[in-house]
């Protein structure tokens, strides 16, 4: 039967049984009915078998033919770049254990990366696991513009995505390219979505710049994240009318704080200083200030500036840049807590015992004035040597930073005791020069002045979170929910294959036990790469109106209070906050922030997602670079993960890459799953996660961000 007669005859049951008068029929029945010939029965049942696949009739035990019921759901389509890709249901943010539903490449139907989809699910074949379906609907698309690399040809040229989730390049007439030339950069607007056989069509709206141009990399992947850069001239008009001093009105009703000894402790670099810290002892007590920039005061609610801060909902903290939340002048300006000037803040004053509990607090509005602005390198220096020059520098702080230096070791004992986790993880420091090349990679790790403004900054999170949670008022809160028990599972079996043990992995488990682990594999060659996989088995933080507790922290209140320069949720937990002190929370604010908290928790957390998911992309992309000029070099690494197409190997200084297995030499290697090995079928050589080797680097691809190595002889 020919395909447009095929299309003709399921169209025709597909009516039939639609019809309310349809009686169930078997296939013989059906073919009566149908008058169909006995030479084109066979023909019948490939019709009533593609039916049957595609769910749209369903066979009954006794061999009848009725309508199907048609399993429609709707989630966001995910591509890939070999041209199949997955269904992320709706709902799976609250229901974390919903599995993504794979899309054959046939079965796509035009869809393109992130588009809001109406899928149908397939009857699943025997013998497969994951459940399949097909794209019946395109509800929205999700990429309206795409940035990308331009190919000129003579009278057209194409636009490779740099998205290597969309698998499409994007058709550009010679009248849609705006003079761009081969290898351009560019922002390109689709006109067209294409269809089978068709790529899809578009304009070219932006010329970024030549690949080779410093910081155009990073503009690509600043453009391709859609990160919002300049600041419309409303904002702008908004933040130029914040006056530079506070005013004699804004110091009225004001706790005076200006008075206690206090400073910031920050990175050299930093400019935007949005906590203070001042510590006391009062007997046997400490009395800790957290002192945060009051931004609510100069970012009303839905003003210009508050609703472009929402817009953004974070700063975005790239490698050789920064976007921030607010315009440089509050966030540089009068809102950073500047050493010497008086400032308005809100602060956290917590009376805490020698045992780490905080025995009473205030939180009030206040006028504070930093002694002196310090660095993590200095203090640590003070608190780490005894010899430094910087202890007669700032002699009239060291008493403060010691005291500081005991209370913190105090409250992070006191922590860990109760089961908090510390994913100590070394960040990447990457350093570039003028021209925006990377000359070197490092990582950056915690030390006793980063640890402690950590702790300080947790303790007070904790403690106007536990303040507005008892008194059962609208709230922001940071959650971070107990992990999946099948995750737990899955990283229990991985971890028995180290000699480790993790109690509790079939049940519900207490983040103590994973605390335990962790600190057991201290200074150990594993310690990195089972803490990385076990911080992939934890859910993904967000912020909610519901106290769900962190895991991670192992308490049960916890919000973002500290950042409010650079985190929209601290912002606006600082307005909730001052209608409480002020008295103000009566039933119609109530109301307000009820009707308005849950779109300010899902914004902020699909926010924070595209910044850190930016923010690794520049990363990947400069490591890539630094490793492009080391091509034959040969460095010692650490097997950071096992798959069955070969070795991710981590060096020293974070850069990744993989051995693919085909460049495995000596044998033929098969991936054992369960084990999280390679194994040789003739010589049983095996390689297996966290096991040290020597590499060399075989190729780099700056475009795709990959890094290939062979294992060295």
């Amino acid at each position: 039967m020919e395909q447009k007669e095929l299309k003709k005859r399921k169209k025709l049951i597909c009516e039939l049984m639609e019809d309310p008068l349809y009686v169930p029929m078997k296939e013989k029945e059906l073919a009566m009915f149908l008058q169909v010939k006995p030479e084109e029965r066979d023909d019948l049942k490939i019709v009533l078998n593609e039916l049957l696949a595609e769910n749209k009739i369903q066979i009954s035990k006794r061999g009848k033919y009725t309508k199907g019921s048609r399993n429609m759901l709707t989630g966001t389509f995910i591509g890939n770049s070999r041209g199949f890709g997955f269904v992320e249901l709706d709902g799976k943010a609250e229901n974390p254990t919903l599995e993504d539903i794979f899309i054959p490449e046939e079965k796509i139907n035009g869809a393109m990366h992130q588009d809001k989809v109406e899928i149908e699910l397939l009857r699943k074949p025997q013998g497969k696991q994951r459940q399949e379906g097909q794209i019946v609907r395109i509800i929205e698309r999700g990429f309206h513009q795409i940035v990308g690399s331009y190919q000129a040809g003579r009278n057209y040229g194409f636009v490779i995505p740099d998205n290597q989730k969309i698998a499409e390049d994007i058709f550009i007439p010679i009248e849609c390219s705006k003079g761009a030339m081969d290898g351009h950069k560019v922002v390109v607007e689709i006109t067209e979505y294409g269809k089978k056989g068709r790529k899809p069509e578009g304009k070219i709206v932006e010329i970024i710049g030549h690949i080779n141009d410093p910081g155009v990399d990073i503009l690509s992947i600043v453009r391709g994240y859609e990160l919002p850069v300049e600041f419309p001239e409303k904002v702008m008009h908004q933040a130029e009318r914040v006056p530079m001093e506070i005013s004699e009105a804004d110091q009225e009703g004001r706790m005076d704080l200006r008075d206690w000894q206090m400073v910031t402790i920050d990175g050299e670099d930093a400019k935007d200083l949005d906590d203070a810290v001042s510590l006391t002892v009062e007997g046997d007590v400490y009395v800790l200030g957290v002192h945060i920039a009051d931004v609510s005061n100069y970012v009303q609610e839905n003003s210009a500036l508050d609703k472009e801060a929402l817009t953004r909902g974070t700063s975005v903290y790239l490698v050789d840049r920064v976007i921030p939340m607010l315009p440089h002048r509050l966030s540089n300006g009068i809102c950073s807590l500047n050493a010497g000037e008086d400032r308005l803040a809100m602060s956290c004053i917590m009376r805490i015992s020698r045992n780490g509990e905080v025995m009473d607090h205030q939180i009030v509005e206040s006028v504070i004035h930093v002694d002196r602005r310090m660095s993590y390198t200095v203090v640590r220096e003070i608190l780490e040597e005894e010899a430094t020059e910087y202890r007669q520098e700032y002699q009239e702080l060291v008493p403060m930073f010691e005291r500081m230096h005991e209370l913190s070791r105090i409250l992070r004992g006191r922590r860990k005791q109760r089961g908090s986790i510390d994913f100590d993880l070394p960040e990447a420091k990457i350093i570039l020069d003028n021209y925006g090349k990377p000359t070197k990679i490092k990582p950056y790790e915690a030390n006793a002045a980063t640890k402690l403004i950590e702790d300080f900054m947790l303790i007070a999170n904790e403690t106007v979170a536990a303040h507005i949670f008892w008194q059962e008022l609208p709230f922001l809160y940071r959650v971070h929910e107990v992990p999946d028990a099948d995750k737990i599972e899955g990283l229990a079996a991985m971890l028995q294959n180290f000699g480790y043990h993790l109690k509790g992995a079939k049940g519900e488990i207490h983040p103590k036990e994973i605390q335990k682990l962790l600190a057991g594999l201290e200074g150990r060659p594993e310690e990195n790469l089972i803490t990385r996989l076990t911080l992939r088995s934890m859910k993904q933080a967000k912020y909610a109106t519901e106290c769900l507790g962190h895991f991670g922290l192992a308490c049960k209140e916890y919000c973002h209070f500290t950042s409010p320069i650079r985190r929209y949720p601290d912002l606006q937990i600082h307005r909730i906050l001052k209608d409480e002190i002020r008295g103000r929370l009566n039933d119609k604010k109530i109301a307000h922030y009820e009707a308005i908290l849950d779109g300010v928790a899902q914004q902020c957390s699909k926010l924070e997602r595209r910044a850190d998911e930016a923010e690794r992309e520049t990363e990947k992309l400069k490591k890539a670079e630094y490793m492009e000029d080391k091509i034959g070099e040969c460095f010692e690494g650490v097997i950071s993960g096992v798959t069955g197409w070969g070795l991710y190997v981590e060096l020293p200084n974070t850069v990744e890459g993989l051995v693919h297995i085909s460049k495995i030499e000596g044998d033929y290697f098969i991936y054992d799953a369960a084990h999280y090995e390679l194994v040789g079928q003739a010589t049983g050589k095996k390689y297996c996660l966290g096991e040290t080797v020597t590499v060399q680097v075989d190729q780099v691809d700056t475009i795709l961000k990959t890094i290939d190595f062979v294992l060295a002889q």
